[in-house]
């Protein structure tokens, strides 16, 4: 009788064991399940970044908004499969679920539409493909050497959780490489110029941006610290929205609608590096310094550039993302404790020395595939177009 109790004793513990080990494990599957759809929100609110979002903001090239979203759409369209083929090759490493894939690849999508904003209006729709095809490998390059410690330089710790360096400055510096390398003198005789309508459209694009720029900082933060980042980045464009209205203000007399659709966006640009370790009162302050040294790029710096590279920056990406993506990546230095200052540094010249050096060559692959005649313009591509004047004459037979 004694030796029925244990073995019904035994075979209760089996039994409790077995049914703790299962929901352990249904929990711990349960969290992941969790965590993986709060990403996949997240990713779903970085495509309307990119799709509403970002083109909706290029859209302020008067007669070239069809151009602009159809454009945006094809990038989007070869930079997230690109990725994903460039990855599943295993040429570069990585341990990554499929959502978190998905993630970086929008990453790679968003520094492509930055590039092609400097390049805006001057390539023809076929061209956009290919530069689409030629930075993703640039980038995902940069990504692995910086990120992942690829070929050994990065042998200490990088802060860029939201992608000052990586993501802005990257594609920016890439893009005005791209425009030096196709760089022609008639492009400086013609003005990017803006209306009423397209200026409002550009706007509602910014203000699109602006609402979702938490979830692209927080996309891949651990989950205890994305309230916390959420907050930064809202905080960050806060100050730089303020910022930006008083230097467009004390700038110009009035307030500019370009400088309000654009340099609003810097603190989100600027705070990437550190929107998981800023406190408060970092965060508006640097949201601060980088609305205002946007607008001052805007209104001062962009048209002095212009003259020394004698390249035209359609959307002023050097002024939005390049700029303000440097200061973010500098400004990790005071604010993340432990942070290997050198490798920090090491870092941010490392990654605007290849996408300088990938914009280049880009840039001259691409010529190859001749010059858009007539620029700023959808009339040349598409069909049903009012065609209001003729960027360049075109010679009668």
């Amino acid at each position: 009788m004694q030796k029925v109790k244990y073995l019904m004793l035994s075979l209760g513990l089996v039994l409790i064991s077995s049914i703790v080990g299962a929901t352990e494990a249904g929990v711990a599957h349960s969290i992941n399940s969790v965590v993986e759809v709060q990403q996949y929100n997240r990713a779903i609110h970085i495509m309307a970044m990119l799709l509403v979002g970002f083109g909706f903001l290029m859209v302020f090239v008067k007669n070239y908004g069809r151009s602009a979203i159809t454009a945006t759409f094809l990038m989007v369209a070869v930079a997230v499969p690109l990725y994903f083929l460039i990855s599943d090759s295993g040429l570069f490493e990585g341990n990554r679920t499929e959502i978190e894939k998905l993630i970086l690849a929008e990453f790679g999508a968003a520094s492509l539409l930055i590039a092609a904003g400097a390049l805006l209006g001057r390539l023809k729709m076929f061209q956009y493909i290919v530069l689409g095809l030629l930075f993703i490998p640039f980038y995902m390059f940069n990504e692995w050497m910086i990120l992942e410690n690829g070929l050994g330089v990065m042998s200490g710790s990088f802060a860029d959780t939201g992608g000052s360096i990586v993501i802005h400055a990257f594609g920016a510096i890439f893009g005005i490489g791209a425009t030096i390398g196709l760089a022609k003198k008639k492009y400086l005789e013609k003005n990017v110029e803006a209306d009423a309508t397209s200026d409002r459209f550009s706007l509602l694009g910014s203000m699109i941006l602006w609402v979702f720029w938490p979830s692209f900082c927080a996309a891949l933060v651990p989950v205890e610290l994305i309230p916390y980042t959420v907050v930064n980045v809202f905080l960050a464009l806060s100050g730089s929205t303020l910022a930006t209205y008083v230097m467009s203000v004390s700038l110009r007399g009035k307030i500019n609608a370009a400088d309000i659709a654009n340099a609003a966006l810097a603190g989100g640009v600027a705070i990437g590096s550190t929107c998981d370790f800023a406190n408060h009162t970092e965060a508006v302050i640097i949201g601060l310094v980088a609305g205002a040294v946007s607008t001052f790029g805007f209104a001062i710096i962009q048209s002095r550039q212009q003259k020394v590279f004698k390249a035209v920056d359609t959307c002023g990406v050097t002024n939005l993302h390049g700029i303000p993506g440097i200061l973010g990546g500098l400004a990790a230095i005071p604010i993340v404790s432990g942070l290997d200052v050198g490798n920090q540094f090491v870092g941010i010249g490392l990654t605007i020395a290849v996408a300088l050096l990938g914009g280049l060559i880009s840039g001259k692959i691409i010529s190859i595939f001749g010059e858009r005649k007539e620029i700023y313009h959808d009339f040349a591509e598409f069909e049903d177009v009012e065609v209001e004047f003729e960027v360049y004459p075109r010679k009668r037979a």
